[in-house]
């Protein structure tokens, strides 16, 4: 970032927390086991998405639970399961769908509050550890396939799939651990955080749901972690979560850094989030390592996230 200004500061303020009926740091946990030994961890957000009634879901990775939380900052768990859900997004038809890491893309009844299997393999492959999710206009599916991908190893994916054909298409192979991902708002471009990268990747888009000459879109300042959830605002600018530095960088559609949104909590694990609010104009940001939502106002309103109604 040294080629450009120092991008402005701006604050954030707590939307709301993990009620503490819901915060267990005595269960077991598999995935805090194997991502943070030793240590008591309450709940572990992300996968922030709003409703069409403006309610906020968040999912909770290592107890495998899905909370609804109100305009007024209120907590419902709407299901508990065997699984590590990160990201969700909700399809323009009403759908929920989850990344979940240990079963693949899940899909879940807001009404019945059933999760159910979508898409749990690739020709009978399992997935290395799906991570996060996005719809475009037409309803495609994009997520990434990060699992323990690095730097170390190349491997993570980017997949597209159709559902009018039922296809999955592998847009990339060689990503060091794709995690959040979001398109431009002419979907021409997708960009993808690569986590243990320390960048952004950006993935021009081709007629056809098919890529080429990918490359990097931002450098990230490093730290002990790296880029996560992602999000994209009217005109084009793009906010990243920085997973160790307690913030959200946000940058120009050139890339040039605008802005550092920074957490108001003692929290550093920023991992996603979602713009919502009156006139879409704010951002509602997990910090993981806290259980709390964070809310950040912005001048300029985010891209919508339906942009077609559902088909009648």
């Amino acid at each position: 970032m040294s080629l450009y200004a120092p991008p402005k500061d701006l604050s954030t303020a707590i939307f709301s927390e993990v009620p503490e009926r819901f915060r267990q740091p005595d269960k077991p946990s598999d995935w805090v086991a194997a991502n943070k030994p030793g240590q008591q961890v309450h709940s572990f957000l992300e996968g922030p998405s709003f409703d069409r009634q403006g309610n906020l879901y968040v999912t909770d990775i290592p107890y495998g639970r899905i909370f609804r939380v109100t305009p007024g900052g209120e907590w419902e768990l709407v299901v508990e399961y065997d699984g590590w859900p990160n990201g969700l997004k909700i399809h323009r038809d009403g759908r929920i769908f989850v990344a979940d890491y240990k079963n693949g893309i899940l899909l879940l009844d807001p009404e019945s509050r059933a999760i159910s299997p979508f898409l749990t393999h690739n020709r009978s492959e399992s997935f290395k550890g799906v991570n996060d999710l996005i719809f475009d206009s037409k309803g495609t599916l994009y997520f990434t396939d990060q699992g323990q991908t690095g730097m170390h190893d190349p491997t993570g994916r980017v997949f597209l799939y159709c559902f009018e054909t039922e296809q999955l298409t592998t847009l990339i192979s060689n990503g060091p651990s794709p995690n959040g991902l979001v398109l431009s708002p002419d979907e021409k471009t997708l960009y993808v955080a690569m986590t243990r990268g320390n960048a952004v990747w950006r993935l021009p888009m081709l007629p056809g749901g098919t890529t080429s000459k990918a490359g990097v879109f931002t450098a990230m300042a490093g730290g002990v972690s790296g880029a996560d959830g992602m999000a994209v605002d009217s005109e084009g600018n793009l906010f990243v979560c920085d997973a160790g530095n307690g913030c959200v960088w946000a940058f120009s559609r050139f890339g040039e850094p605008l802005y550092r949104i920074r957490s108001c909590t003692e929290g550093r694990t920023i991992t996603n989030l979602a713009f919502g609010g009156e006139k879409n104009s704010s951002l509602f940001i997990t910090d993981s390592s806290t259980g709390t939502i964070l809310r950040a106002d912005l001048d300029l309103p985010g891209q919508p996230m339906y942009s077609h109604m559902a088909d009648e």
